[in-house]
């Protein structure tokens, strides 16, 4: 062998330990990220929440959900075949829930799964950053018709957490959406509090005053309608739901 070769063994060797190294750098190096600033609408890694018009007055747990980026560009599915990019609809955001990327899986590939459904998560769609996955999302709903009861902002959110495997679960969908940003999400400020339950208070007191205790019967049945048909539609009958 010619003096100052490498055998081709060595070669493979070595480059395969540095395709290692530096797939392991893309897997597990995360980018710093900013401080949350609602001034700016800039939530990084966040799910935010604000208020329906109309449907949060009459339900106020009811509302719409975006994702923020790393830089904290809040995207949402408001439209058919359109997500919004650092617009959210319906107002600013109510509340958020800053979200782990140490939770995420990220595989380069099957065998760098740290998730329990490898082959699942392949097949849905996997991402090698937080906002690839957003990116592979967003041009899935760009196909998507919006309707508030079987394709909405919280379908989107769902398939982003289902391409992250977040938490190592593929089974985000809109009632844990829903229920994450409910039980664990964190007001922004006092007005958005006063934004979010004002309009219903003002409802629930002008139908008690002119209907009474009739109208009260009815928003519960209202609301309990609205909860059984995502309930339904999410565990008995999956087809109903979009994600």
């Amino acid at each position: 062998m010619p003096r100052g070769r490498l055998p081709i063994m060595d070669l493979k060797s070595a480059y395969d330990v540095e395709d290692m190294s530096s797939t392991s750098r893309i897997q597990h190096d995360l980018w710093p990220l900013d401080e949350i600033d609602p001034k700016k609408a800039k939530f990084p890694c966040c799910i935010v929440w604000t208020p329906l018009p109309v449907v949060s007055w009459l339900a106020p747990f009811i509302g719409h959900v975006g994702i923020c980026r790393e830089d904290g560009a809040i995207l949402d599915f408001s439209g058919s075949n359109f997500v919004n990019v650092e617009d959210f609809a319906f107002g600013a955001g109510a509340r958020y829930l800053q979200l782990d990327r140490e939770k995420c899986c990220f595989p380069i590939n099957l065998a760098g799964h740290t998730c329990k459904h490898g082959y699942q998560h392949t097949e849905f769609g996997t991402a090698v950053t937080w906002d690839d996955a957003l990116r592979s999302s967003v041009r899935h709903f760009e196909h998507k018709s919006y309707n508030l009861f079987t394709c909405n902002s919280h379908s989107f959110v769902a398939n982003c957490l289902n391409r992250l495997c977040y938490g190592g679960s593929m089974d985000w969908n809109m009632v844990t959406v829903a229920a994450l940003i409910l039980f664990k999400g964190h007001w922004v400020d006092i007005m958005s509090i006063i934004r979010s339950f004002l309009p219903f208070t003002m409802v629930l007191c002008l139908g008690l005053v002119l209907i009474g205790w009739p109208f009260l019967v009815g928003l519960f049945s209202f609301s309990l309608l609205l909860m059984g048909w995502f309930l339904l539609g999410t565990y008995c009958i999956k087809t109903l739901l979009e994600y």
